[in-house]
């Protein structure tokens, strides 16, 4: 007999979730030694648009199927793509104005503000959708925020490309928390490939005023096609099946290892050199993960020691003998 799988919203389903996260922020992770090197030979908006659109192909094709099941449903069908279409305007701005901040700041300052969304990620689901958060999960949001600074920052100043940044970050969290809401079990290959599609368009177009230059070596086409496959394509699927099992705020403290793990691929396949600041930086980052993961287990725990007391006070009460009359 084969072993049950766990529900999406049981524990084990969500630390599949989590799982799925860590290997997607690792994808992430893994491309900015590749993306500084070959941005040097093709524009970023046209690297960007080439990128999503190969992510969009190998998407849609892996989608194929559950648009099959789809189209019996004309409801199901168009609130899919509906729902994909918003999820991508908003991840496709934000990968656009962070594209056009970091031209005018610092890459470490970049870093540093696109990854505040683990921070407003909480704050604009408090204040948009009245999320309540307890106290645990305050602190891993607090503790991830540090660490992404102590990563990332080497100085500091408010400018255009600071604010550009600023609003990619916005972007991006709301990006979170509309996936957190609109994500449904089932429909997570055909969500992110429409979303994939329209990231594709809006980068498309911006890359048109200049006109649309292509890789022009193989080794370039080859980066090219790992962004797409595995760090774009890959990336927002785990991303939407992730999502449709865990929180928003728990989803976006784990992302925030994205910089961790840049930060090793750097070390491990580029010329950085491991240092204090990136061991304190990822260290607050692992702890805000563990804070995260061991809320839900201590909430369970506690209602399950609850239940367990009020069980075995209703038992003693049945087992008492009753009261005799005088």
């Amino acid at each position: 007999m084969s072993s049950p799988v766990p529900s999406p919203t049981a524990p084990g389903g969500q630390r599949l979730a989590l799982a799925a996260l860590l290997v997607m922020t690792a994808a992430w992770g893994s491309t900015f030694f590749m993306i500084k090197d070959v941005v040097t030979r093709i524009p970023v908006v046209d690297m960007l648009a080439v990128r999503f659109a190969l992510a969009a192909v190998a998407l849609l094709a892996l989608a194929a199927p559950s648009f099959t099941r789809l189209a019996r449903s004309p409801a199901d069908l168009r609130r899919v793509l509906r729902n994909g279409a918003v999820l991508g305007v908003l991840y496709g701005a934000a990968q656009l104005l962070q594209t056009f901040g970091l031209a005018r700041t610092d890459a470490s300052v970049s870093g540093f503000i696109t990854g505040l969304y683990v921070v407003l990620t909480p704050v604009l689901g408090a204040l948009l959708f009245r999320v309540r958060l307890n106290a645990l999960t305050w602190l891993a949001v607090v503790l991830a925020g540090v660490g992404l600074g102590v990563l990332s920052l080497r100085g500091f100043a408010i400018g255009p490309g600071e604010l550009l940044t600023l609003g990619s970050a916005v972007l991006y969290a709301l990006h979170i928390l509309t996936l957190d809401r609109l994500g449904r079990h089932g429909e997570e290959t055909a969500l992110a490939a429409v979303q994939m599609v329209v990231i594709a368009l809006i980068c498309g177009v911006a890359a048109v005023p200049g006109g649309l230059r292509l890789p022009a070596s193989g080794t370039d086409w080859l980066i090219v096609l790992y962004l797409a496959v595995v760090a774009g394509a890959l990336a927002m699927f785990l991303q939407t099946w992730a999502q449709a099992r865990v929180g928003a705020t728990r989803a976006a403290v784990v992302m925030a290892m994205e910089p961790v793990w840049a930060a090793a691929f750097a070390i491990t396949l580029g010329s950085d050199r491991l240092s204090v600041r990136i061991v304190i930086g990822g260290l607050a980052i692992l702890a805000a993960m563990y804070l995260v993961e061991i809320g839900p287990a201590l909430r369970t725990r506690r209602r399950t020691r609850a239940l367990a007391t009020a069980t075995a006070a209703r038992e003693a009460l049945d087992a008492a003998p009753p009261d005799r009359e005088p």
